[in-house]
């Protein structure tokens, strides 16, 4: 399974970004291979409108099945679950800590969106 976890780093270590749609980049983690790779999202960073469902497009593409994150806005949040994928809160400090969350058992699917649209 493929994981997507919003960070501003591109190692484990790395902190985890509070934002889905304006987050940095996306450390996406392959739990069979334990290899990741790094999903540059910097073209919405700065981007008027369309951020969450533009960086949702992406990461559906990636091929994930789930996101854990800080917070995803409303249209973020609709463009995830109309692609299957489960989208998971976190305040952990770290993709390894967020990581160790999930495999635990201790992270709650979101059942709807956290934040207004254009959230920063």
């Amino acid at each position: 399974m493929k994981i997507a976890f919003s960070t501003t780093g591109d190692s484990l270590d790395s902190p985890l970004d509070n934002r889905f749609g304006r987050a940095a980049r996306f450390l996406v983690y392959d739990t069979d291979s334990s290899a990741f790779e790094i999903l540059d999202n910097s073209q919405n960073l700065n981007a008027a409108q369309g951020a969450g469902i533009q960086t949702a497009q992406a990461v559906a593409n990636a091929g994930v099945e789930s996101v854990i994150t800080g917070h995803v806005g409303p249209k973020a949040f609709m463009v995830l679950q109309q692609a299957g994928i489960k989208i998971y809160h976190s305040e952990a400090p770290t993709v390894s800590q967020a990581l160790e969350l999930f495999n635990a058992g201790s992270l709650q699917e979101a059942k709807s969106s956290d934040v207004r649209g254009h959230w920063q």
